[in-house]
């Protein structure tokens, strides 16, 4: 909806204070112009990038209409779900979430959390590194290691969008001056028609640097900022599931290593230690 609301009022602004100053609306109609630019930045798009990242793109791409998942609520049930796990695994052994680590799904642990066992990605690193507490032979350096080879990857991939899309907005101001070249030839080929006629045809010529600039930064430019905000969001579940594992590692109880994680959050999504608790005390 933001996004939106984002573009209604920069259409509104640009068009808007050009209509006021006396400007004709009809001369910056110029679909040839938008097929030249839109067409260009779609091929350099392609060209570009290989199908892993076009795949991507185009795959978060309809995610920046939607809020953000990651919020209060969220963390809150995911340490929950942490808490209970460990708590579990304090009172009956390692042993007892074999079952709910490499069945989640039908666990009866993660149903109490639909949010969290939604998220494929969260679920499939939580419960590996479960699995490998479950298996033994733990040294806490070597999974803290492993775990932040694992992050950065997560951070990589998930920044692959934002990174295609700015690229992409980076090249339209060019585009736009492609075009405005095209219009600028077709204008110089048509020398001998009259004053006003030609007029025009520059002012036609023109549109496409506006355009080109407009597009980049009114309208692709700032998705690639929401990509970019959108994966570091999601970097934090990851960063928050490693602390609490470790700070379980390293001998903590479960309430403690669950403060811990609490600790890593945003600190506009955080939920307070009182707030937290008495979540914990429900879920239980």
């Amino acid at each position: 909806m933001l996004v939106i609301i984002g573009y209604i009022v920069v259409l509104g602004s640009v068009f808007g204070g050009f209509a006021m100053a006396g400007g004709h609306l009809g001369a910056l109609w110029q679909p040839l112009e938008l097929l030249m630019i839109g067409g260009g930045a779609g091929g350099a798009f392609f060209v570009g990038n290989n199908g892993k990242a076009i795949k991507a793109t185009l795959k978060d791409l309809p995610t920046v209409l939607k809020g953000s998942k990651y919020n209060k609520e969220t963390y809150m049930e995911l340490m929950a779900l942490m808490y209970e796990l460990l708590g579990k695994v304090r009172k009956e052994g390692l042993m007892s979430i074999e079952g709910d680590v490499e069945n989640p799904h039908e666990s009866p642990v993660f149903a109490k959390y639909p949010k969290i066992l939604a998220d494929h990605h969260v679920v499939e690193f939580m419960t590996d590194y479960l699995r490998i507490m479950v298996s033994g032979n733990l040294n806490a350096m070597e999974i803290e290691n492993l775990m932040d080879v694992e992050i950065e990857t997560h951070h990589h991939e998930a920044m692959v969008s934002s990174h295609v899309i700015a690229k992409v907005g980076d090249g339209m101001p060019a585009f736009g001056i492609v075009a405005a070249v095209m219009g600028v030839v077709h204008t110089m080929e048509s020398v001998g028609i009259p004053p006003a006629e030609l007029g025009i045809l520059i002012a036609h010529a023109l549109v496409g640097t506006f355009l080109g600039i407009l597009l980049a930064y009114g309208f692709v430019g700032p998705l690639a900022g929401l990509l970019e905000q959108k994966a570091e969001e999601s970097g934090k579940m990851f960063q928050a599931i490693k602390v609490v594992l470790l700070a379980n590692l390293n001998g903590y109880a479960p309430a403690m290593a669950v403060e811990f994680g609490r600790k890593v959050l945003n600190s506009t999504d955080r939920p307070g230690f009182a707030e937290l608790e008495e979540h914990v005390k429900q879920k239980r």
